[in-house]
């Protein structure tokens, strides 16, 4: 899907509200998420690469974490959604 911002995915498909836009930086594919709830998620946040994305899952597996943020930035959907802009 795309508007204004750009290509997103819905990272839960029943929750309309909250949005993963992606684009294709200059090394790799960055991500910024955006809540219809929350303007500051968007506001305060830039857009983060898939590289950093799994340095933090990593890091979050090395701490017994149970989260993982590969679960809400999809390197496959996005990479569809640009290839199909």
């Amino acid at each position: 899907m795309k508007d204004d911002k750009g290509h997103y995915y819905y990272p839960d498909p029943s929750n309309k509200q909250v949005r993963v836009y992606v684009r294709n930086g200059s090394d790799s594919i960055e991500f910024r998420l955006w809540h219809q709830d929350r303007p500051e998620v968007w506001e305060q946040h830039e857009w983060i690469s898939i590289d950093v994305i799994r340095n933090a899952a990593q890091m979050y597996r090395d701490m017994g974490r149970e989260s993982n943020p590969m679960a809400l930035y999809d390197e496959a959907v996005a990479q569809v959604l640009l290839k199909n802009g």
